[in-house]
């Protein structure tokens, strides 16, 4: 169903729609909404990652009466958290005819519950301390967590944590775009967990420290461009950045001012001028940047 392709999902003639704002554009939705259908049927448009796109909020939000007159189905699907002061949070439910609903997902006791149950139900023991090392492996994740008690369970009906460190992969974050996300946020211990975590599966330090350059550098043009009342849109066609980076950028850049984002930058040069000329471990570099932020 990617990129707004249409199928029908109803007799009754409702036609589906999605489309990921992190990939597609607000026109992309905009044409798609303004087109007749043949038979009157309605559409059902499935939006996500709209709130991320400061992009889309402007233009929705211009142009919001067009939306609200129509028989259409609009429904925002958002894996990240929506601040309730958001703009088109705001906007959205202060109409009558629209709703909303957050489905949190389980963690503390209420997820340590809800495993216990699980193992109950398969006639299995599993103590505190294991239960927790498990936790710590699989995350949140209820249809993992639900698969990896079934293959324990069958393993041993009294889980050990030899077991768990036998049978279970440990969910390690292996995305550095996140870690990154951290750094920007100046959540230095979070950061430096991950980068831990980074190194641990094998991700070499130079190419962690190359990617927190890479998007530094990013953050310093996209700031530069905001300081200079650069209008949003044109902001990817001036610093020549995919639309899906600048979105990311955009936000982060708010969260510093140009003279920091300058000294920061300054300082991953330097991080990896003393590396290659040895005069610093790279792994004692890195951390020292992070702790520097």
């Amino acid at each position: 169903m990617k990129g707004g392709r249409c199928k029908k999902v109803r007799k009754s003639g409702l036609n589906l729609k999605y489309y990921d704002f992190k990939e597609q554009s607000f026109d992309d939705f905009k044409n798609e909404f303004r087109q007749m259908p043949m038979f009157e049927e309605k559409k059902l448009m499935i939006l996500e990652n709209a709130f991320s796109s400061p992009d889309f909020k402007e233009k929705f939000l211009k142009d919001s009466k067009r939306f609200l007159d129509s028989q259409n189905i609009v429904l925002f699907y958002e894996q990240s958290k929506v601040l309730k002061s958001d703009s088109l949070f705001k906007f959205l439910t202060s109409k009558k005819n629209a709703d909303f609903q957050e489905f949190e997902l389980l963690s503390g006791q209420q997820l340590k519950n809800w495993a216990k149950k699980e193992f109950e139900a398969l006639k299995c023991k599993i103590g505190e301390k294991e239960l927790e090392k498990l936790i710590e492996f699989i995350g949140s994740d209820l249809w993992q967590f639900s698969n990896e008690i079934k293959k324990l369970a069958a393993f041993n009906p009294e889980i050990n944590e030899k077991d768990i460190e036998l049978l279970i992969k440990p969910k390690i974050e292996t995305d550095i775009f996140k870690t990154i996300d951290f750094i920007a946020l100046r959540n230095k211990k979070k950061a430096l967990e991950l980068i831990k975590k980074h190194l641990a599966i094998g991700d070499h330090p130079t190419y962690l420290l190359s990617m927190i350059n890479y998007q530094f550098r990013n953050l310093l043009i996209v700031k530069d461009l905001i300081e200079k009342n650069t209008p949003y849109y044109m902001i990817a066609k001036k610093a020549q950045l995919h639309p899906f980076v600048v979105g990311k950028s955009y936000e982060q850049a708010k969260k510093f001012s140009l003279p920091e984002l300058k000294k920061i930058y300054q300082k991953i040069f330097q991080a990896d001028l003393a590396i290659k000329t040895g005069k610093i471990n790279p792994e004692v570099a890195i951390d020292m940047l992070i702790a520097d932020v």
